[in-house]
């Protein structure tokens, strides 16, 4: 016998049908597989042990979809939190040691450690901005033609440096990595140790060594890279091309092209830091106030008002500075955003 279903029974039917389709594409959208129990399995690098839920193999009972489980990691003395990764799904923030997780898949996640924390700094490049976190990770925006943005998979750093087209990190141990431009031999600082500090300019890279004596490797053509006869040199700097120093009674000294008297630096006292930009040089004074001379068509050079700094940077025509609070300022052109740090707080 025929049954045809009255009017009401389809309506149910429809709207019941249309309530699975729907389950069935959040699931799908989240990647759950649903459905009897799901693995998670934790692990930590040197420095640190994950604390909750613990190391290992976990099980979750999974009878619909995406159970969930709390992380929580925690360094050992002289190491930093850096970040999780994972090879399916991954924590809410993979950068905060106590974070949560969903779990739509088997899975694994490593919780990783750096040793050394470090300050915050910035560098800025010709049109690019870098940012070394507290927990030793490195951080880049603005133009990657190059591959000068590349520092996502930097580990253990302690310092960076950034020009026009490369980007250099000192690490913990002394030696140094590079990416991005190696036109003029630049980037071929593999072979480098007992660093204490480096500089990037254009295509040039400067490293002061332990002993206060400095290293150069790149472009010469203006005698940017001459600097081997400097010492008693407590930190250097890089321009487009020139070379600046500081030595150990605070004053500068710089050498290579002046065109616009970016190299006019003997007059300064009270200098704590240097920074060269393309064709400007930036001194940080010991009251956190800044002086700049060279190059100013973008106001690359306006940093008089500044105050409170704790670091400067000098990129092509631009300047950026540190405050104490952790947050960034910045100054001069703005052509591909290298300017737009006004949300970075370098402080984690």
């Amino acid at each position: 016998m025929k049954i045809i279903p009255n009017s009401r029974r389809c309506h149910y039917a429809a709207r019941a049908g249309i309530f699975l389709v729907m389950v069935a594409l959040i699931a799908g959208m989240v990647g759950c597989t649903g459905g009897g129990y799901l693995t998670l399995t934790i692990d930590s690098t040197e420095g640190g042990s994950v604390t909750v839920p613990g190391e290992g193999t976990f099980s979750y009972f999974a009878p619909q979809c995406c159970p969930s489980a709390q992380l929580v990691a925690e360094a050992d003395e002289g190491y930093c939190f850096v970040e999780w990764t994972g090879d399916r799904d991954l924590p809410d923030n993979v950068y905060a040691a106590i974070t949560w997780i969903m779990i739509g898949h088997d899975c694994s996640i490593t919780a990783h450690f750096g040793c050394e924390c470090t300050p915050p700094i910035v560098a800025a490049g010709g049109f690019h901005t870098v940012g070394l976190r507290d927990s030793g990770k490195v951080v880049a925006l603005g133009r990657n033609d190059d591959g000068q943005c590349n520092v996502g998979g930097w580990r253990g750093i302690t310092q960076v440096a950034a020009d026009y087209h490369h980007t250099v990190g000192l690490k913990s141990d002394g030696t140094v990595v590079a990416v991005g431009w190696n036109n003029w031999g630049q980037c071929d600082v593999g072979d480098w140790t007992g660093i204490n500090q480096t500089a990037a300019g254009y295509g040039l890279t400067v490293g002061l060594k332990s002993n206060r004596t400095v290293a150069a490797v790149g472009d010469n053509e203006y005698g940017q890279c001459n600097v081997g006869n400097w010492t008693d040199i407590n930190q250097v700097a890089a321009g487009g091309i020139h070379t600046a120093g500081l030595k150990s009674n605070n004053t500068a000294i710089a050498v290579g092209d002046n065109e616009y008297g970016q190299c006019d630096v003997g007059n300064w006292t009270d200098i704590i830091q240097v920074a060269a930009g393309d064709t400007h040089t930036v001194g940080l004074k010991s009251d956190g106030t800044v002086v700049a001379v060279g190059y100013n068509e973008y106001e690359q050079c306006d940093v008089g008002n500044w105050t409170g700094i704790n670091q400067v940077a000098a990129g092509g025509i631009h300047t950026v500075g540190l405050k104490s609070d952790g947050t960034v300022v910045a100054v001069g052109d703005n052509v591909c955003g290298q300017c737009d740090v006004g949300d970075w707080v370098l402080i984690s």
